[in-house]
C-alpha cells in the first residue's frame, strides 16, 4: 500500500506545495490524507475531526484546484458559524494565494462589517470564493447581490456548532441557493442527528471520514484540576496565573456575562486581559484578536462559541474557569493549546458542585485528571486589586481576626470621640448623639443638616434609624431616634423633642458634621463608656 506522506502524493499542485513549505507545512495530517484525494476526485465528504487537526487545508487545497479564474462568477462558498472563524479561514486562504502568486479573488462576508462595502466589492470586481456566516450570506441573497447558481464547491465548516447555535434553517436555505450538481464538504467535530439529516438530504453518497484525534489531544496536553470553591475561584485563578506564567492563555467561561465580570476582576488586579464574546462589535472583536495574536495582551477571556475554531500560535495555557458542559467542549477547549507539537497545559477549576461534570469528562477522555489546591492568600498579594485596598491582601481568616481586633479597639475608645468620624463636633456646644453609620450632614456656620438618618453603633452598623434633622433656621427637629452607645449596642431609645444634651459620640462611622455655634444637640441618650 502506498503511504501518502507528502502533499504531492495527495495530488496537490507544485505551486501550492511550495507555498505550504514557506509556512513550514510539509507533512499532511490524517484528516488531509483521508479527505484531499476524495475531494480532488469530485466526491462529497463528511469529515469528523477536532478543531486544530488541519481540516481547513483539507478543503482549501482541493477547492483551489476546482476554480476557473477565467470565469467571473462565485464558484466556491464556505459557510462558518462565527465571524472569527470566517476571518481566520480567509486569512489562511489569502496567505496561501499570496505565496503561490495565484490570482483568485476572495471575499469574506459577515455581520458587523459595512454591508455597502461588501456590495460594492461584489459589484465592481469578480469574486471567485465567498466565505461568510449564515446570516450575512442570506442577507446578500435577499438583496440579490450574490449569485450562487455557479457554485461548484460548497463547504460547511464546524457544522455541528453552526447547527447548535440555531442556524439549521439558514444552512438549508443557503444550500438550496446552490446547484444540485455542486460538490459538498461538511466538517464537524461531532456527528449529531442534524448533521446526518443534512448529509442525507443534500449530499450525494458522501464518504464518511472519522479521525480519532481525541486520544492524541488528550495524551499530548498536560491537564490538571484545581479544587476550589466558587467564593475562592477568582483568587485561585489569579494565584495560578502568577505561578505558571503563561505566554498566552485563554480563559473559558460559560456565559457572556461571566466573561465580562471576570474581565473586569482580572483587569482590576493588573493582568493584561481582554474579552471575546458575541455582544462585542465586529471591529472590537477583530481588534481584540489582533492584540492577542500580537501578544499585546496575555490572557483572552472567551465563551465557547466566540473561540470556536480559533487557531492562535503560541497559546501555552488554557484555563477552564467554568467547567465545560460536555466532553466535546472540554476537548475543544484544551485543543487551543499544545498546537503544532508545542507543549500545552490545561487547568480546570472545579468546585464541589462540579463533581459530576468532572467525572463525566474523565470518563469521556478515559483518564483520571490529577487534582491539587492552591493557597489563595498569596493570590491577592501578587496581584492586588487597586480598587479594593487592604482587604485583598489577606486571607479570609486574617480579615476576620483583623476585624475582631478593630471592633475591640473601637469599643475601648468609644465614648471619647477618638478614632471615628461620627459624633457631631462643636466649637462650644455639645455634639448630638449621632451614631456611626448614619448619613447626617450637619453643616457649618451654625446651620445643621436636615433629615439625619442616624442611630449609630460604634461597630459601624446602624440601629433604629429616625430622622433627627435640626432645621437650618435654628429650630430643632423632634423625635430623633439616634441613641448611640459606645459599647456597640444600640437600644431603640427615643430622643427628646426639645434641645437636650447630646451624648454618645460613636466611632468609625461617617455621620456627624461640624457646627460652628454653641447650639446644643438634639435629644438622644448619652453614650456610656
Amino acid at each position: 500500500m502506498t503511504i501518502l506522506n507528502d502533499f504531492t502524493s495527495l495530488g496537490i499542485q507544485p505551486k501550492y506545495t511550495e507555498a505550504l513549505k514557506e509556512q513550514s507545512i510539509t507533512e499532511p495530517t490524517p484528516i488531509q490524507v483521508e479527505t484531499i484525494p476524495v475531494l480532488l476526485n469530485g466526491e462529497d465528504v463528511i469529515g469528523q475531526a477536532q478543531t486544530g487537526t488541519g481540516k481547513t487545508m483539507a478543503f482549501l487545497l482541493p477547492m483551489l484546484a476546482s476554480i476557473d479564474k477565467e470565469k467571473e462568477s462565485i464558484q466556491s462558498l464556505i459557510v462558518t458559524p462565527t465571524r472569527e472563524l470566517a476571518i481566520q479561514v480567509t486569512a489562511e486562504l489569502n496567505q496561501l494565494l499570496a505565496a503561490s502568486k495565484e490570482d483568485i479573488n476572495v471575499l469574506a462576508v459577515y455581520g458587523g462589517q459595512d454591508v455597502e462595502k461588501q456590495i460594492k466589492r461584489l459589484t465592481n470586481k469578480a469574486v471567485h470564493i465567498v466565505i461568510g456566516t449564515p446570516g450575512r450570506i442570506l442577507d446578500h441573497v435577499r438583496r440579490g447581490t450574490v449569485d450562487f447558481t455557479e457554485v461548484s464547491f460548497l463547504v460547511l465548516d464546524e457544522a455541528d456548532q453552526m447547527l447548535h447555535i440555531g442556524f439549521f434553517d439558514e444552512v438549508e436555505a443557503i444550500i438550496r441557493e446552490t446547484p444540485y450538481t455542486r460538490q459538498t464538504a461538511l466538517f464537524s467535530a461531532t456527528m449529531s442527528k442534524d448533521i446526518r439529516k443534512i448529509g442525507k438530504r443534500y449530499m450525494n453518497n458522501p464518504h464518511n471520514v472519522q479521525i480519532r484525534e481525541k486520544e492524541k489531544i488528550v495524551e499530548e496536553i498536560q491537564q490538571e484540576v484545581i479544587e476550589t470553591t466558587d467564593r475562592q475561584k477568582l483568587d485561585a485563578l489569579s494565584q495560578t496565573i502568577h505561578d505558571v506564567q503563561p505566554f498566552l492563555g485563554i480563559i473559558f467561561c460559560r456565559t457572556k456575562r461571566r466573561v465580562s465580570k471576570l474581565h473586569m476582576d482580572l483587569k482590576a488586579r493588573g493582568f493584561l486581559v481582554d474579552e471575546l464574546h458575541g455582544d462585542l462589535s465586529q471591529a472590537k472583536r477583530e481588534a481584540v484578536m489582533k492584540k492577542f495574536r500580537d501578544a499585546k495582551i496575555q490572557l483572552l477571556i472567551a465563551t465557547d462559541v466566540a473561540a470556536r475554531g480559533l487557531d492562535v500560535e503560541g497559546v501555552t495555557h488554557v484555563f477552564n474557569y467554568d467547567i465545560p458542559e460536555d466532553v466535546e467542549s472540554y476537548i475543544h477547549r484544551i485543543g487551543r493549546t499544545g498546537r503544532a507539537g508545542n507543549d500545552g497545559l490545561a487547568i480546570t477549576f472545579a468546585a464541589l458542585k462540579d463533581k459530576q461534570a468532572l467525572e463525566m469528562i474523565e470518563k469521556g477522555i478515559e483518564r483520571s485528571l490529577p487534582r491539587r489546591e492552591v493557597e489563595v492568600a498569596a493570590a491577592a498579594e501578587s496581584n492586588p486589586s487597586p480598587s479594593r485596598g487592604k482587604g485583598n491582601n489577606e486571607s479570609a481568616k486574617d480579615r476576620r481576626e483583623r476585624k475582631i481586633q478593630e471592633s475591640r479597639e473601637r469599643s475601648r475608645k468609644s465614648g471619647r470621640g477618638s478614632g471615628g468620624r461620627d459624633g457631631e463636633r462643636t466649637s462650644s456646644g455639645r455634639g448630638s448623639g449621632r451614631g456611626s453609620s448614619g448619613r447626617s450632614g450637619a453643616g457649618s456656620d451654625s446651620r445643621r443638616g436636615t433629615s439625619d438618618r442616624s442611630a449609630g453603633r460604634s461597630d459601624g452598623r446602624s440601629g433604629t434609624s429616625g430622622r433627627s434633622g435640626d432645621r437650618p433656621d435654628g429650630r430643632h427637629g423632634s423625635s430623633n431616634r439616634s441613641a448611640a452607645r459606645s459599647d456597640g449596642r444600640n437600644p431603640s431609645g427615643r430622643g427628646s423633642s426639645s434641645a437636650g444634651r447630646g451624648g454618645g459620640r460613636g466611632t468609625g462611622g461617617r455621620s456627624g458634621g461640624r457646627s460652628g455655634s454653641s447650639s446644643q444637640g438634639t435629644g438622644g441618650r448619652r453614650g456610656r463608656s
